[in-house]
């Protein structure tokens, strides 16, 4: 006997990065041509030895931090990302705004059950995150597409012609998951402004935030003071502090949606990672110069790679920034056939633009077949020109 499964699971595709791993498995990989990793979106590097060595500190003397928290997250690492938010965006948040969460993916989810249910609908920006565009399948939402200009910038004018009654929300990723584009203050407001329009959430995926390249806020959405009307904040800890395993993210909005929030994690988490929370909190206190160091560093390799492929005949950049550059291929044939060749001939993992947008099989404009994502932020200079010497060499 097959045991039912929910057709709006059975019907999403498989996870991307899985799909990757299994490229990488099956590929010989020459001792004299080692693996150039470029599909990771997130630090392989372990914390800070500060933050390990608190961290250890924190398992062996806080007797709390091995028990269930509060549901919403660690008091004082609410009240710290508030504080700090406020302070960075110019715009009154308080800790009855925020919610920590199991990771941003969590947060993401979290909020769109709140949101919306089976035969709404909401709208994304592509390329769009995998995994947003996974979770709404998953829970029959349906998704309507905002395709990018030539600059990878979405067009607010575009909303109108999507909308109708079932649209619950908008969603953007700045600086952008894949293509590493941050969206100007001005295009942030507009989107705010049409989705506030037409009474649906924005929402707003700062994952990336701590690696923007311009200095200061990166928008001013928080500043308007009915702010949480409409925008609704999604943050990752385990970019910036290095914390992917331990799971810690964080969500800001109005209380009334956090009263709903906590429904939600009580059901599915009870709490994000106690120890983790903590790390957090460490960091937000004692860790900014060293973030400030790192996100120069990850600028130089951005500007080493937006100069490698500018000497590299039939590629082009069409999006960069934080962790990525999101290129074009030179070649005849669909994305995902390129990123596996390129496994197998020249050992360079890299993502497909097909896990980002719809295929041509599936409306899309073919857009996602010539393009692949450069996930740059783990390479350092070496790699980066080691990559463009494969690259140069390279032919399916």
């Amino acid at each position: 006997m097959t045991l039912p499964l929910n057709p709006h699971l059975a019907a999403t595709f498989s996870p991307p990065v899985m799909e990757a791993r299994r490229w990488l498995a099956e590929a010989v990989i020459p001792a004299d041509r080692p693996l150039l990793n470029l599909s990771q979106a997130a630090p392989v590097d372990p914390p800070h030895p500060d933050l390990r060595r608190a961290m250890a500190a924190v398992m062996l003397n806080e007797d709390a931090a091995h028990i269930y928290g509060p549901v919403l997250g660690l008091p004082d690492l609410r009240d710290e990302l508030a504080r700090k938010w406020a302070a960075e965006y110019g715009g009154v948040i308080g800790a009855e705004n925020v919610a920590i969460t199991s990771g941003c993916n969590q947060a993401f989810c979290t909020v769109i059950q709140t949101l919306a249910q089976a035969g709404d609908a909401v709208v994304l920006a592509t390329p769009w995150y995998f995994n947003h565009k996974m979770w709404l399948d998953m829970a029959g939402i349906e998704t309507r597409l905002l395709t990018p200009d030539a600059q990878m910038m979405p067009d607010p004018d575009q909303l109108d012609a999507l909308m109708d009654d079932r649209v619950k929300a908008l969603i953007l990723i700045t600086p952008n998951n894949p293509t590493g584009v941050a969206y100007p203050d001005a295009l942030m407001q507009a989107f705010r402004d049409k989705a506030r329009a037409h009474g649906i959430a924005l929402i707003v995926d700062e994952t990336y935030r701590d690696f923007h390249v311009q200095s200061g806020a990166p928008h001013s959405l928080f500043a308007d003071p009915d702010w949480d009307e409409t925008l609704i904040h999604l943050y990752s800890f385990s970019k910036v502090f290095r914390l992917t395993g331990h799971r810690v993210g964080a969500l800001v909005t109005s209380p009334q949606m956090i009263s709903q929030v906590e429904k939600v994690l009580d059901t599915v988490t009870v709490c994000a990672n106690q120890i983790g929370q903590r790390a957090a909190l460490y960091g937000l206190r004692h860790l900014g110069s060293w973030v400030a160091a790192e996100r120069d560093k990850i600028h130089r390799r951005h500007a080493a790679v937006r100069a490698m492929f500018d000497g590299l005949e039939g590629w082009d950049v069409v999006g960069s920034g934080a962790y990525f550059a999101y290129v074009t291929h030179p070649f005849d044939l669909p994305s995902d056939q390129v990123a596996q060749a390129m496994m197998r001939d020249q050992s360079i993992l890299t993502l497909p633009g097909t896990m980002f947008g719809p295929t041509v099989a599936d409306g899309g404009d073919g857009a996602a077949e010539r393009q692949l994502r450069i996930a740059f932020a783990n390479a350092d200079m070496d790699g980066i020109a080691e990559l463009g010497r494969r690259l140069a060499r390279f032919r399916p």
